[in-house]
């Protein structure tokens, strides 16, 4: 099926813009980091919460809200940084993937309560697919500059190696020992030819996540889970968890769509 172009006006100025777009990097030709900075001073908020940005267009406001994984210290200086997939359906992406930097937006929040524990010295396991690691990389910057760095698991599954955000980030992080985070991404079609070379673990989030606590050895008793993604994902994991005798209230959840909805209709 061919859609439409997204053909609407948007509107470069109105009253209720508060904030304006001032950086965008492509990460694949359908997924983006965007900062977008508020116009007076920033809003406070906590790492794992999220904000809703929009633009007017041929009359309307359109917006959704996206979990920030920028440090909540850089809010003033870099703005607010957001990690999105373009979804190909006339709705907000389609509008995001148009405007230039410069373009003045909408921006509202925080909201959300997907929060770090205060002083938890617990083993932190962090399980998220595709957009969904962007509230995990925020918690790890902040820890980082707070200078209170947590030991972390981050378990992060994508269809394809390309599509991998924050890779070498993480990596570095590991790699040079600047934060004690172990970083084990994983590919849920190792036989695409888009995946050629890919010698690392391959699955589903929720097909590897017991091979991950077993290999790592992560105790339920000194492990916190946080798990944000696609709902399907986070009861599938959340149910093998339990299985290997996670508390509930061990394990924190960060729906990115409420389940048995069209992910598309409202994430884009």
């Amino acid at each position: 099926m061919t859609l439409p172009n997204d053909e609407r006006v948007i509107e470069a100025v109105a009253p209720q813009y508060n904030a304006t777009l001032i950086r965008r990097v492509d990460h694949t030709d359908a997924l983006a980091y965007f900062w977008v900075r508020f116009d007076g001073e920033p809003v406070p908020f906590d790492p794992g919460q999220y904000m809703t940005i929009g633009v007017f267009a041929d009359g309307k406001l359109w917006q959704r809200p996206y979990s920030v994984a920028s440090a909540p210290r850089e809010a003033g200086e870099i703005g607010y940084e957001f990690y999105v997939r373009h979804v190909p359906i006339i709705r907000f992406t389609t509008l995001l993937w148009r405007l230039p930097v410069g373009q003045s937006m909408r921006m509202i929040g925080p909201k959300g309560r997907f929060l770090l524990e205060p002083a938890d010295d617990r083993t932190h396991l962090f399980i998220s697919t595709g957009t969904g690691i962007a509230p995990f990389v925020s918690m790890i910057r902040q820890t980082l500059a707070d200078g209170r760095p947590r030991k972390t698991v981050v378990l992060h599954g994508c269809s394809f190696v390309d599509e991998l955000g924050y890779w070498e980030e993480l990596q570095t992080w590991q790699q040079d020992g600047t934060y004690p985070v172990t970083y084990v991404p994983t590919i849920s079609r190792p036989d695409d030819p888009r995946n050629a070379g890919w010698t690392g673990r391959t699955g589903r989030v929720e097909q590897v996540v017991q091979s991950v606590c077993k290999n790592l050895g992560l105790r339920p008793d000194r492990t916190v889970v946080y798990i944000c993604g696609n709902p399907d994902m986070i009861l599938n994991s959340e149910s093998v968890l339990m299985n290997l005798g996670f508390p509930e209230f061990h394990v924190k959840k960060e729906l990115y769509w409420p389940k048995g909805k069209d992910a598309a209709l409202l994430r884009g």
